[in-house]
């Protein structure tokens, strides 16, 4: 199973799981021709989707429904009953009956995938995270997750790969120019991770079972990749993990590194 990042951060995310029998998108806030460039980067068809599952309503996560559905009409598309409500009540996509409902920690198949959505904090109705099942391998994905809850831990510590927010550094959200108001909303419970929440998850949840660990979501404007990836590669020494592979996903650039064994080929 490939793991691929077409965009992470507050202007678009959408990310890609890629396995021989079908590949699954996490997520389409992305426009049209840039979702279609992003693809052609990564040196993957999207014509091998077989679904699209949908974590929340922000625009930078569901702003390319429309364009997507307009490519590829019959490809499916997954979201729990309140986040196809909100998507379609802020005009990105015009039928609420285009969705395939799921309700929390209830799995659904996707092709060859297995998916269960579990409840994030975030400040929209009904956010979630997954957790996906696909060649006897598990893919863990939260973003826009709030804060650094028990029950999202309890599914890192079982996942073989993740994709885990790190949002901002608090210091530097602090000396921003943005208004106290969003300051107190980024940091709240239902806002984002800190690079600090996400070590604390690592630090408390991560087993030798992960091998892959990508770090999304973070703001341009209050984090850099260097503190982010430097808090939670300390966290993952402290627990005894320093083998884990750990990336920064960017916003302007794709991640879609080879499986090992083609890298053995090489």
């Amino acid at each position: 199973m490939r793991f691929i990042s077409l965009a992470s951060g507050s202007r678009g995310n959408a990310y890609v799981l890629d396995a021989p029998e079908g590949a699954l998108l996490i997520d389409c806030g992305l426009a049209g021709r840039t979702f279609l460039s992003r693809c052609r980067a990564a040196a993957f068809d999207p014509a091998r989707l077989c679904g699209a599952v949908f974590t929340h309503n922000h625009a930078d996560h569901v702003q390319g429904i429309k364009a997507l559905r307009k490519k590829f009409p019959e490809l499916p598309l997954f979201a729990n009953a309140l986040t196809a409500e909100a998507v379609c009540a802020q005009g990105c996509l015009d039928d609420p009956d285009a969705f395939c409902l799921f309700e929390d920690n209830q799995p659904f198949a996707v092709g060859p995938f297995a998916v269960t959505p579990f409840a994030v904090s975030h400040d929209v109705p009904d956010p979630v995270g997954f957790s996906i099942v696909c060649e006897g391998r598990t893919y863990f994905h939260a973003t826009d997750a709030g804060a650094p809850l028990t029950s999202i831990g309890e599914r890192l510590a079982g996942a073989d790969m993740a994709t885990l927010e790190a949002n901002h550094d608090p210091q530097l959200l602090a000396l921003s120019a943005r208004p106290q108001c969003l300051k107190n909303r980024i940091r709240g419970p239902r806002g984002h991770l800190s690079n600090e929440e996400a070590a604390e998850l690592v630090m408390r949840f991560a087993t030798p079972r992960l091998q892959y660990l990508h770090l999304a979501h973070l703001s341009q404007a209050c984090n850099a990749a260097h503190l982010a990836f430097g808090a939670v590669s300390a966290a993952l020494r402290a627990r005894g993990l320093a083998t884990v592979k750990l990336a920064v996903l960017e916003q302007d650039a794709v991640f879609a590194p080879l499986p090992q064994t083609l890298q053995n080929m090489i």
